[in-house]
C-alpha cells in the first residue's frame, strides 16, 4: 500500500518546534544500601506512609527504556525505600547502625508497577537525613519477570531555599535536626560523582501543601531492534534512494492496523518536520517523504508504532543531497 505523499514536508510548527530526540544514559548504577526491603513484593502499594507523620511528599518516578529510544516502560516492578523525617529506617534497628528498633514495622516502603507512562506514584513524607548521606531514595527496578534492571538513588536539590532546607527547618512538622551536620550532595559516597546531575530530581512545592518530586530512571529495558520488530510482526526498513535529492520512501511492514506518526529531526535532536501521522493498514505500506526546505545535510526519521501489540519506535539516519 502506498500512501499518498504530502506536497511538502510538514515544517514544525508552534511549541513542538524545539522537541528532542532524546539521547538518554542510563541510570547510575548505586548500591542498595545497608537498609533494603526485606520482602518488597509484599508491599504494593500506593500511600507507603504507614502511620509516619512528617511534610507531605509525593514520589512520580518516570521509568524510560534505553534500548528503545527512551521511550516509557510499561509493566516494570518498581521497589522504593527511605529513612523517616528522624533518619531512620523500617525493618531494621536495634544495633549500632541504627539504634531506634523497627524490626517489626515496614513504613516507607513500597512496590508498583509502571502504566503505561511508565509512571509510579508514591504517598509519603519527606525524607529526614542521617549522618553520612544526603536526603535520598533508593530505588529497585525490575522486569515484569522479577529479573532485576537497576538499583539506583535519587537525590535532592541543595541550597538555602531549597525543599531540604525548608524541611528540615520545619519543627512543627517534627523535623529537629535542621542543617547542621548535614551531608551534601557534593560531599556524599553515593552523589558526589554525580557530575551530570543524572540522579538529581525536581521538587517543587512548599511545607505547608507538602511536596513532589519528579524523576526519570532510564534502565536498559526491552531491547526495540529487528528481532523485537520481527516478534511483533512488523518491520521499519532503511529509506530508499538514500541519499536523495527531492524525495525517498520509507518502507513499512505491518501485520496490524497501526497508528502511525514519522518525524524528522536534525542532527542536533531538533524536530524540522512530520511526514506522516495517522492510520495506517496492516500489510506492506510505503511512506514518501518529499525534501521540502530541507537543507543538504545528515538527518534522523523517528517512526513510532502503536497498535494492538504495543507502542514501538525506531530511528534511523537519512541523506539529503
Amino acid at each position: 500500500m502506498a500512501v499518498a505523499a504530502p506536497d511538502l514536508l510538514r515544517a514544525a510548527g508552534g511549541d513542538d518546534d524545539q522537541e528532542p530526540l532524546v539521547a538518554c544514559t542510563v541510570s547510575p548504577t548505586e548500591t542498595a544500601g545497608p537498609f533494603p526491603t526485606h520482602t518488597p513484593s509484599g508491599y504494593m502499594r500506593t500511600d507507603i506512609t504507614d502511620g509516619r507523620t512528617g511534610v507531605a511528599f509525593t514520589i512520580n518516578i518516570h521509568i524510560k527504556n534505553k534500548n528503545a529510544d527512551c521511550s516509557a516502560l510499561q509493566g516494570a516492578l518498581v521497589d522504593i525505600w527511605h529513612c523517616d523525617k528522624d533518619g531512620n529506617y523500617s525493618e531494621y534497628g536495634g544495633t549500632q547502625m541504627q539504634s531506634t528498633n523497627y524490626t517489626t514495622v515496614h513504613f516507607l516502603r513500597g512496590r508498583q508497577v509502571t502504566d503505561a507512562n511508565g509512571l509510579v506514584s508514591f504517598t509519603s513524607i519527606f525524607p529526614g537525613w542521617y549522618t553520612s548521606r544526603a536526603t535520598h531514595i533508593h530505588v529497585h527496578v525490575y522486569n515484569a519477570a522479577g529479573t532485576s534492571l537497576l538499583i539506583t538513588q535519587i537525590s535532592f536539590p541543595e541550597g538555602t531555599n531549597s525543599a531540604v532546607a525548608t524541611v528540615n527547618a520545619a519543627t512543627a512538622y517534627g523535623y529537629t535536626k535542621g542543617m547542621t551536620g548535614y551531608t551534601y550532595n557534593a560531599n556524599d559516597n553515593v552523589f558526589s560523582d554525580d557530575s551530570a546531575g543524572l540522579e538529581l530530581s525536581t521538587v517543587t512545592g512548599s511545607v505547608a501543601n507538602g511536596y513532589t518530586l519528579e524523576h526519570n530512571i532510564y534502565v536498559n529495558g526491552p531491547t526495540a531492534g529487528l528481532d523485537d520488530f520481527s516478534k511483533n510482526k512488523y518491520g521499519i526498513k532503511q529509506n530508499y534512494p538514500n541519499p536523495f535529492k527531492d524525495l525517498t520512501t520509507i518502507p513499512l511492514n505491518l501485520e496490524l492496523d497501526s497508528d502511525v506518526n514519522v518525524t524528522v529531526y536534525d542532527m542536533t535532536g531538533r524536530k524540522v518536520g512530520t511526514a506522516y501521522s495517522g492510520n495506517m493498514y496492516a500489510g506492506e505500506n510505503n511512506i514518501p517523504l518529499n525534501r521540502g526546505n530541507l537543507s543538504s545535510g545528515t538527518y534522523l526519521y523517528k517512526v513510532a508504532i502503536a497498535n494492538a501489540n504495543g507502542k514501538f519506535e525506531e530511528s534511523k539516519q537519512m541523506i539529503v543531497r
